[in-house]
């Protein structure tokens, strides 16, 4: 089984454990995802399957979107309402507040890994470090947020919806937030909603994909690889040169007949039949492959 699942995970599940049910489920030994999501996290798990999983390091970054709620006047050590509570304060804000506070936060700004993520530090996780009482100093990165849509506002809580550049934390957001406003704030809830060019319209949870996988009809969901790098321009080639291709071997950019090459540092290979061979670069005058797609 080889292709790409798009799974809409649990809550109280961490992605990891999501992936070892899903490959129970499928009967697959190989399976990986393209981006974690926390244990109280719901929502989009892209999934590669198979051989797919070769391809993984090779995704496009790509916007993430999120809806997630927020609660007001509490902060934890976790950034999330999961943590131990650290500060209580009394909430007196209008959603008019809130709404001039999260302006700020829209467009390239500067964030602050939280101790509780799965960034390495010396051959650490910095959770791991975090569940020891220990605070590092991380340094802080340029994340961009083209969305951020506060509605729903109750008192001391309120809904957003968040569409970010990868590599962007959530409850960072929100705690960031809760001290632009004065009386700090951690996440409630959040739900992964797109991400890798997949949305959550087309997951599916574990016991949907436990049940089309006993009714057959699990292959209608798997995608094939090249769905996930569609973003990369492609190049076609002969059967004789994707047989070579294949095989590892360079191919001599005079010989393969493509009217117009975009530029680009990663190519999408198809033989003329349309089937996809497998990620390549450019590189003195010859298409050199960088991983071959093994077929199963």
């Amino acid at each position: 089984m080889t292709g790409i699942i798009c799974l809409d995970k649990d809550s109280d599940i961490s992605s990891f454990r999501a992936i070892k049910k899903l490959r129970a489920i499928l009967g697959i030994e190989k399976a990986g995802h393209t981006g974690t999501l926390d244990p109280m996290a719901t929502g989009l798990l892209v999934v590669m399957l198979g051989n797919c999983t070769r391809f993984i390091d090779f995704l496009p970054e790509s916007d993430k979107s999120y809806t997630a709620r927020v609660k007001l006047g509490i902060s934890t050590n976790t950034l999330d309402i999961t943590g131990e509570v650290l500060s209580r304060s009394s909430v007196n804000l209008s959603e008019e507040d809130i709404q001039k506070v999260a302006k700020g936060f829209i467009g390239k700004i500067s964030q602050t890994p939280p101790m509780f993520s799965a960034i390495q530090k010396d051959g650490k996780r910095l959770y791991e470090l975090a569940r020891q009482g220990i605070e590092i100093e991380r340094e802080s990165r340029e994340i961009e947020i083209s969305k951020l849509e506060i509605y729903d506002f109750d008192n001391d809580e309120f809904s957003v919806d968040v569409s970010c550049s990868a590599g962007t934390y959530i409850r960072s957001l929100a705690d960031d937030m809760g001290k632009a406003l004065g009386c700090g704030a951690c996440l409630k809830s959040l739900r992964r909603t797109a991400a890798n060019g997949f949305n959550i319209e087309k997951a599916l949870t574990l016991d949907e994909i436990s049940k089309m996988t006993k009714e057959g009809k699990i292959n209608d969901f798997i995608m094939p690889i090249e769905k996930a790098l569609s973003a990369y321009p492609a190049i076609k080639v002969t059967e004789p040169q994707a047989k070579r291709f294949h095989n590892g071997g360079a191919l001599d950019m005079d010989r393969i007949k493509t009217a117009e090459i975009s530029k680009s540092d990663i190519y999408c290979v198809y033989s003329h039949s349309g089937q996809f061979q497998g990620l390549a670069e450019i590189s003195d005058n010859e298409l050199k492959p960088r991983r071959v797609f093994v077929f199963e």
